[in-house]
């Protein structure tokens, strides 16, 4: 039997806090509870052919979309395909990361412990930018689709205490939804 297979229809596990079936169904639809499946089977493989005494950080940031929805975004290490089929644990961690997109900048914090700042590689285009940290201790590697064209000239970033913090300018401020008169024929 398939441990992540399980009937969705049983009792709300919610109730007893006055959350009913109807509010479960619109905030968690089937795509979440899908995502949540992914990563619970991928878990769960990683750690079926995991290497004894080797450490696994796995993770999921769950945030509330501009929709109204919930968003997972995954964080730790990854699990990666042999040329068998088998998943083994990537070497590398992708680090649990904030995104803020203000009106004259982006801002981005990842968490990265462990390793000195020297061993920081950061590299910002216009639409992406990418960490990437290797060094015989810790591996990180991110890479983050940016929210909107920035200028990566203006790029400021600090590191202490495992944290990075990245500030980058927006190509232009962001704008207000502008409203216009529409003439009806």
């Amino acid at each position: 039997m398939d441990p992540f297979r399980r009937d969705r229809r049983r009792k709300n596990p919610f109730r007893f806090l006055g959350i009913d079936d109807d509010i479960l169904d619109k905030f968690f639809d089937e795509r979440f509870l899908e995502d949540i499946e992914r990563m619970a089977e991928e878990l769960f493989k990683m750690l079926t052919n995991a290497e004894p005494g080797k450490p696994i950080v796995r993770g999921f940031k769950l945030t509330i979309g501009p929709d109204g929805r919930p968003r997972l975004e995954e964080f730790g290490n990854k699990a990666i395909e042999t040329p068998d089929g088998e998943a083994i644990v990537s070497d590398e961690i992708e680090p649990l990361t904030d995104v803020i997109e203000g009106d004259e900048d982006v801002a981005i914090t990842m968490e990265i412990p462990g390793v000195e700042k020297k061993d920081i590689d950061l590299k910002v285009t216009e639409d992406t930018v990418e960490i990437k940290v290797n060094n015989p201790k810790k591996k990180y590697h991110k890479l983050i689709e940016l929210p909107c064209k920035v200028k990566p000239k203006t790029t400021k970033a600090t590191y202490k205490n495992g944290i990075l913090d990245i500030v980058i300018k927006r190509k232009s401020k962001k704008k207000e939804g502008e409203a216009y008169h529409v003439s009806i024929e």
